[in-house]
């Protein structure tokens, strides 16, 4: 995952597109192994983008669409890709005959993509996003992002993922020994969490092996009632 913004590298926006996603593709039985966030420069976001698409499956990209100077990401990703950037005839006539605006009204560049990208349409917004390739390109607005994502999240689907939580009352420092002993002995990922109490979370795709490992924790551990 790429996220995109000079805002969110500043500390002025939180990165809740981020937490979202992940977990959205979490639950879908998707590991996402990095979350990037780069700045509005076109070299940087083409580069990670390059890189990222070769190393793993999919590649989404979030921020950077618009007609405005600071959104680059269209012209990123065709750079990453080796393509130019065009205009969309296929966007335009969404925004104009289902969206209702007017051809006249929309800012140049607004429906720029990368060349034979499948535009995808902004239902609560302007800006289209697209897919070319493995690479998913979405809005930075949180409602829009979450919209467009639902037009293609059955393109992201995993094994069905087991989770157990088991909350813990003893200090992390105190569960270092045992839980390196449970992540040998079970094929589960294992989390600790400190709070109020420590909650341990097992997930993985086998259930029994899950299962398992949180009756281990159980009878190893000074649990609290679940």
């Amino acid at each position: 995952m790429v996220t995109v913004g000079d805002e969110l590298l500043a500390g002025d926006t939180t990165n809740t597109n981020a937490t979202w996603l992940c977990a959205e593709l979490t639950d879908r039985g998707v590991d996402v192994p990095r979350v990037t966030t780069v700045p509005d420069v076109v070299a940087d976001i083409a580069q990670i983008v390059n890189e990222y698409r070769a190393a793993y499956d999919a590649v989404v990209v979030t921020g950077g669409l618009g007609p405005t100077h600071d959104d680059l990401t269209m012209e990123a990703v065709a750079a990453a890709l080796g393509r130019d950037v065009e205009h969309s005839q296929a966007a335009e006539d969404w925004l104009v005959k289902e969206a209702g605006y007017a051809a006249a009204d929309l800012d140049s560049g607004t429906t720029d993509l990368p060349a034979d990208a499948t535009p995808l349409h902004n239902e609560v917004g302007v800006a289209p996003g697209c897919v070319v390739e493995n690479v998913y390109v979405l809005p930075g607005v949180p409602k829009e992002m979450q919209a467009m994502f639902a037009l293609v999240a059955d393109a992201f689907t995993g094994p069905e993922r087991y989770v157990r939580e088991v909350p813990v009352d003893e200090p992390e420092s105190h569960l270092v020994d045992r839980i390196a002993a449970l992540r040998e002995r079970f094929d589960v990922v294992v989390g600790s969490y400190p709070g109020d109490h420590v909650r341990v979370k097992l997930s993985g795709t086998d259930r029994e092996a899950v299962e398992a490992a949180g009756e281990w924790v159980r009878e190893r551990m000074d649990v609290l009632e679940e």
